[in-house]
């Protein structure tokens, strides 16, 4: 049991704590669940060191205010952040604070799978932040000046049509350029391109 690996869950709903905990044991992982940000806060400077999988949108402390008490109190797990559909920006700002990866609700199996093995990746590899920066500036390279741009609207947060109206054309053309450069990237969705990008030092436009 020493080497089991272990994942913190919360959530304040409780139909994602009990689904997500039976995908992840199946899986073969440990599971300790919390229903606050609070509630595990009081547990997180004693916790088994494992991934930390953290609902945006809970009462008493949202999800980015856990994040930044983690970061305070020295507690250095991986985070894995948990949004509704169209919360990009705070997606953004939870992967800015070092988070390794977003899932939206309703989110697969196989996707929750794919970013718990990146986060423990991240736990068990100190040069991976080395490599990662390595392959993002490739990958981004390949892409056409107009691209880059619409990347880093969306490192920033941006919708299409913020970025839109900042590059002079129209939504459409933004979501072209968009599908293009994930082509490129060879990502299938938001939260693979923004990781990338934030891997590539894009998305720190001052505010």
């Amino acid at each position: 049991m020493g080497d089991r690996r272990v994942i913190h869950l919360v959530d304040d709903e409780e139909s994602i704590r009990k689904a997500a905990s039976f995908a992840l044991k199946t899986a073969g992982y440990d599971v300790v669940t919390y229903a606050s940000g609070v509630e595990f806060l009081k547990e997180a400077k004693s916790a088994a060191v494992g991934c930390v999988i953290l609902d945006v949108r809970m009462p008493e402390m949202d999800g980015l205010e856990v994040q930044a008490a983690m970061a305070a109190r020295g507690v250095n797990m991986p985070v894995i952040v948990l949004t509704g559909h169209g919360d990009v920006l705070v997606a953004v700002q939870a992967m800015k604070g070092g988070a390794v990866d977003f899932l939206e609700k309703p989110f697969e199996k196989a996707a929750l799978l794919g970013a718990v093995s990146r986060a423990f990746a991240r736990l068990d590899d100190v040069d991976l932040r080395t490599l990662e920066t390595s392959e993002a500036g490739v990958r981004v390279a390949a892409l056409t000046p107009r691209e880059r741009e619409v990347l880093e609207g969306l490192a920033n947060g941006l919708p299409n049509k913020t970025i839109a109206y900042d590059l002079g054309c129209s939504s459409r053309t933004v979501e072209v350029h968009r599908a293009s450069l994930m082509a490129k990237l060879e990502v299938r969705n938001l939260s693979e391109a923004l990781r990338i990008a934030f891997a590539a030092g894009m998305g720190r436009k001052p505010k």
